[in-house]
């Protein structure tokens, strides 16, 4: 499987441009974005748990689009990497992912706090 940079947690030109620069917005939408990745996180251990391929890679798509949308790309390729790896019955390793995935939204969470 391919490796994951995760040297950028937050591409925020990315997220400027689609809050048109405003500060508050983009707090707002990292926020919405952290409490809903963490949610679908718990819901993803869940479905890992049960050997869940379905329901594993429709989580994994949904919050995949979310972080791509606003520029949480290393969230979104571990996501994409999820479902990948859901599809194929590799629960052991979407569990690996799913761990690098909730380090990376703590990150972002820091991240958010400190930009």
């Amino acid at each position: 499987m391919q490796a994951i940079d995760t040297t950028t947690v937050l591409d925020r030109e990315q997220l400027r441009d689609i809050t048109l620069n405003d500060e508050d917005l983009m707090r707002e939408i990292l926020s919405a974005l952290i409490d809903d990745t963490s949610r679908q996180i718990r819901l993803l251990e869940s479905a890992i748990r049960e050997q869940d391929s379905q329901k594993c890679m429709r989580l994994a798509h949904y919050s995949k689009g979310a972080c791509a949308n606003v520029g949480a790309n290393s969230a979104a390729a571990l996501l994409k990497r999820i479902e990948h790896e859901a599809g194929k019955g590799q629960f052991p390793e979407c569990g690996v992912s799913l761990t690098a995935l909730t380090h990376e939204i703590d990150l972002l969470r820091h991240e958010g706090v400190a930009g």
